[in-house]
């Protein structure tokens, strides 16, 4: 089996079970370390013919990381293309089981099963806090509706104050989602890579939690860490 993969999530997770299936990957692949494959791009601009040009079995994509004209093209060479569609944490373990056994596994790795036992253990929060979730800015963006990342915050006992918003990823000007006042502002380092210099001082008066976006927004062997990894940072900035 020859796979390609058009997700990091969906690549460190081919890895980590088929070592050796994956021949390539995106220039944003970088889990797990030292994957040494051939770079095809970027998520949202893969170069379709150095795709087609490792002549593989299976491409694995995402209906919200990459765009159908590509996805289309690929088919339209003759190439099977699955495309995984990931909006809440339960729905992240089935896809993943569904990617690992069209790529071939022989069994449900480990770390799955870690995984999945890692966020069943995840206790009812005793309180529940509101967030805004930016995830760029220059434009300012958050987390809208029906997103991964805010299943996995609401998870954790993190409302975020955009998920009944009409756009998934809308954009908000930064004063208004100051006037917003939630009791916490969660900026994670991907994909606009927040940090203690750059995104705080926007927040003036305002809780922020620097967050791993691995742990926020991907699927793969990391959610057997995130609940821990993102409440340890959580807590630490509502105290």
């Amino acid at each position: 089996m020859r796979v390609v993969s058009l997700v990091p999530s969906l690549t460190e997770a081919v890895a980590r079970t088929l070592p050796g299936a994956l021949v390539g990957a995106t220039d944003w692949c970088t889990h797990p370390a030292g994957l040494d494959v051939v770079r095809v791009g970027g998520t949202k601009n893969p170069g379709t013919d150095r795709v087609l040009a490792l002549a593989p079995d299976l491409v694995i994509a995402n209906e919200e990381e990459n765009r159908a004209p590509d996805l289309d093209a690929l088919r339209g060479a003759g190439v099977d293309v699955l495309v995984t569609e990931v909006r809440t944490v339960p729905q992240a373990f089935t896809e993943l089981e569904r990617v690992l056994d069209a790529c071939g596994a022989p069994s449900r790795p480990r770390w799955l099963d870690e995984a999945q036992a890692a966020w069943a253990g995840v206790p009812v929060p005793e309180r529940r806090a509101t967030a805004v979730v930016p995830v760029w800015r220059r434009p300012w963006m958050v987390l809208g509706r029906d997103t991964f990342a805010g299943d996995v915050l609401a998870r954790l006992g993190v409302d975020h104050l955009y998920a009944a918003h009409a756009e998934r990823y809308p954009k908000v000007p930064v004063d208004e989602l100051r006037a917003a006042r939630p009791d916490v502002v969660v900026l994670p380092d991907e994909p606009y890579r927040f940090t203690t210099d750059d995104g705080p001082e926007a927040f003036p008066g305002l809780p922020c939690a620097l967050v791993d976006g691995r742990y926020l927004t991907w699927y793969g062997p990391s959610l057997a860490q995130a609940p821990r990894a993102l409440a340890a940072a959580l807590r630490a900035a509502l105290r």
